[in-house]
């Protein structure tokens, strides 16, 4: 008898509950009001290649590290061990995964919902780290996932709290939404609904799944207790003329939650579709706004670079915008410091969170592609830190090892070395003075990322033609070509650290005093007209 430890994806994201501050919860639905997520899917028929992209943030105080699980053989009565103090079954083979993403172009991304608190099972043993890295290393397809997922929590129970899923393979992309049966309970409740393809589709800590059909098994599947556990509990009445909804039943969402979760969704939604207009009514709380769909198709087919773009989004051009504003400060800085919520002479006020934070721990955009084998078809772009100072690297998904500086560091001890650092020193110091400094730092993003993006086409025609020669070779070239540019991108993103600190010492540009912008002088005037007046001259 065998048994394995499952891989560290899970505890790495169990590394943001262990060094992550206490945080705030909605009363309303349990949802997080400090360490949230946001997700992206993107079709075939939405890309401009055919890719079906996800992306995913996550969101928290804490150092990752990049994994990669070879595939490996098990033999018969074998266990995966560390399933909050249990083990479940192991199976005969598991494919090999890099970061969020499978041999066969399979990939996963999250963010939690909360949703209604006493659902939370911790007598379960899984969790959904635990069921991501599980679904990643026994599926083929992203259906196949569902069922892996789904099967799971069947068997072994389910112990975290709501939780939206996207998964996507080479054909298609999916939403599942899975919450708990409640202390003692059996399973899960749950509902998966695939993206029509041509639509984009998003979520942010809030479950998105409203009406489905029940009668589409090609576009829809679910547990079968999820509308009869509902009635048990008295959330939903089947003679009453309303059609059930999973987001309303087991997510209900009061101001407070639709504006740190649904107006993500929005703005990544507004700016992929313009011509939608869509009203920023239902995540300021409006009684009576209309919900926004779970998906839209978007004015134009986008690109991976477009993609980078939507996830570095600050609500820029609403009257959200973060760059606007006192509270911006002088140089229209985005960040805003933990907590969103604070009070003032006991009214309760609340920053924006928008999709791009200092708060994130890493990111990804996957690619999964029909039209290429599986080793050259999937790929994810991955960068640690804040997606708004991120520099996305390509990780194919047949590669077999790392670059160390991704995989090394921990959050009490800084260190050239970890790329985690590197990243977030750039994001750190650069919002001392961020309108200059973020054009530095959008200059040698777009420079790597857009030299990633023009050799794309070369490396994988390349990496295909070998693969039909030698399997072998091909995965050490693709390896190889991740590895060291990976390590380049490290070394060019720390002297762009020693040139910010150069440039901008103590408050001077480039030796220069520069001073402050005007618009924020006048401001100054506004609160204290008189203290800084000088007497005119004699």
């Amino acid at each position: 008898m065998r048994s394995r430890v499952i891989s560290a994806l899970p505890l790495l994201a169990l590394g943001a509950f262990l060094l992550a501050p206490a945080v705030t919860v909605s009363a309303q639905s349990g949802i997080p009001l400090e360490d949230n997520c946001s997700s992206l899917l993107v079709t075939a028929g939405a890309s401009v290649d055919g890719s079906v992209m996800i992306t995913y943030t996550c969101d928290g105080e804490f150092l990752s590290h990049l994994e990669y699980t070879p595939a490996a053989d098990h033999e018969p009565d074998s266990f995966v061990e560390g399933m909050a103090g249990g083990r479940i079954k192991q199976v005969p083979h598991t494919y090999a995964v890099t970061g969020y993403i499978n041999e066969h172009q399979v990939a996963i991304g999250e963010t939690t919902f909360g949703g209604r608190r006493e659902l939370t099972n911790r007598e379960g043993l899984l969790s959904y780290p635990a069921l991501m890295q599980l679904a990643l290393e026994r599926s083929r397809t992203a259906r196949e996932a569902i069922q892996v997922m789904t099967s799971l929590v069947a068997e072994y129970g389910y112990r975290s709290s709501g939780e939206s899923f996207s998964i996507g393979d080479k054909n298609e992309a999916w939403i599942l939404e899975m919450i708990g049966p409640g202390r003692g309970g059996e399973g899960a409740i749950w509902v998966a609904v695939r993206i029509p393809d041509g639509h984009i589709a998003a979520h942010a800590n809030k479950a998105r799944i409203g009406t489905f059909p029940l009668d589409d098994p090609d576009n829809c599947l679910y547990s079968e207790n999820v509308i009869s556990f509902a009635e048990e509990h008295g959330w939903y009445d089947r003679h009453s003329r309303e059609e059930f909804s999973f987001c309303e039943v087991y997510c209900p969402a009061g101001p407070s939650d639709l504006r740190v979760t649904e107006a993500r969704v929005w703005s990544m939604f507004r700016r992929a579709a313009p011509s939608l207009e869509l009203s920023a009514d239902y995540h300021r709380g409006v009684p009576g706004a209309e919900r926004y769909p779970l998906s839209i198709r978007p004015d134009s087919q986008l690109t991976v670079g477009d993609v980078f773009t939507l996830m570095r989004d600050h609500y820029e051009g609403t009257p959200f915008d973060m760059t606007q504003g006192i509270d911006a400060g002088p140089y229209g800085s985005p960040q805003r410091i933990r907590p969103l919520g604070w009070e003032v002479d006991g009214v309760s006020y609340m920053w924006e969170r928008p999709i791009s934070t200092q708060q994130t721990a890493f990111s990804f955009i996957s690619q999964s592609r029909a039209d290429l084998p599986d080793p050259v078809g999937g790929v994810m772009w991955y960068s640690p830190d804040d997606t708004n100072f991120a520099c996305y690297a390509p990780f194919y998904c047949c590669i077999t090892s790392l670059p160390e500086s991704y995989t090394i560091g921990n959050i009490r001890d800084f260190s050239w070395d970890s790329a985690w650092w590197v990243f977030n020193f750039v994001s750190n110091f650069s919002h001392l003075m961020y309108s200059e400094m973020i054009q530095d730092v959008r200059e040698v993003q777009s420079a790597i990322e857009g030299d990633f993006l023009a050799r794309q086409p070369v490396v994988e025609a390349t990496a295909a033609e070998l693969l039909e020669r030698d399997p072998a070779l091909a995965m050490a070239y693709l390896t190889d070509y991740c590895t060291s540019h990976a390590e380049q991108l490290v070394t060019r993103w720390r002297k762009l650290g020693e040139y910010l600190i150069m440039n901008y010492n103590d408050g001077y540009i480039g030796g220069r005093p520069r001073g402050y912008h005007e618009a924020w002088l006048r401001k100054v005037l506004e609160k204290r007209p008189d203290q800084f007046r000088l007497p005119p001259p004699e």
